[in-house]
């Protein structure tokens, strides 16, 4: 069975739209030349410099927590190899943007070089910053959606400024190296947020520059 067929047996993949996303764009478009053969391995792949490409199962779990819809403005933090954000600009399409950002300029030029094989930075539908994630980017705010692939110990508040009214963070918070939490986050008004737990993951640190 493949793998996209296992995350939705199990529960993982739902969402028509997102099934359709992840069957489009292969993972083995964004692992290291020499780890293609395990493409299709559920669990964390190591692209240099201590960060991995996410374990599908993760991504899957997150981006369905996302909710991602054609035409929004979504934030990716933490790009590494630049998957998440390809399957993101296929869902949001071509009145939809994508902004990733990469704070090590090896892995931001690495997603950048994978992106391109699906034309969505030619599109304009992506683009792949290099710089510190905790400070978002408010040029290009406010977002529908922000999603964090990296473990900060609290929601950094330059992500919770950015992010619209009505919109959704998607964020795994908790100490280094130890159990965290997926804590999804509805900003419901400028000062007011509704949020929920999902424990049990643990993920690479968020790092400031």
């Amino acid at each position: 069975m493949s793998l996209i067929n296992q995350l939705i047996d199990q529960g993982y993949l739902k969402t028509e739209a997102i099934i359709n996303a992840f069957k489009k764009v292969k993972r083995s478009d964004f692992v290291k030349p020499e780890d293609k053969e395990y493409f299709e391995v559920n669990a964390p792949l190591s692209i240099g410099y201590g960060q991995t490409i996410s374990q599908p199962l993760t991504v899957a779990f997150m981006i369905e927590l996302l909710e991602p819809k054609p035409g929004e403005k979504i934030l990716d933090v933490g790009s590494g190899s630049g998957w998440t954000a390809a399957i993101l600009s296929e869902i949001v399409g071509l009145t939809g943007k994508v902004y990733g950002v990469e704070r090590i300029i090896d892995l931001a030029n690495f997603a950048k070089t994978n992106i391109a094989k699906y034309n969505f930075i030619k599109k304009g539908v992506a683009q792949i910053f290099c710089s510190d994630g905790y400070q978002g980017l408010p040029d290009f705010a406010p977002f529908d959606k922000i999603i964090v692939a990296a473990a900060a110990e609290a929601v950094p508040e330059k992500l919770l400024e950015q992010l619209k009214i009505g919109g959704k963070i998607v964020i795994p918070i908790g100490q280094q190296y130890e159990s965290q939490d997926i804590v999804v986050i509805e900003k419901v008004s400028s000062n007011k947020f509704k949020e929920k737990k999902y424990p049990g993951f643990i993920f690479v640190p968020l790092v400031k520059q």
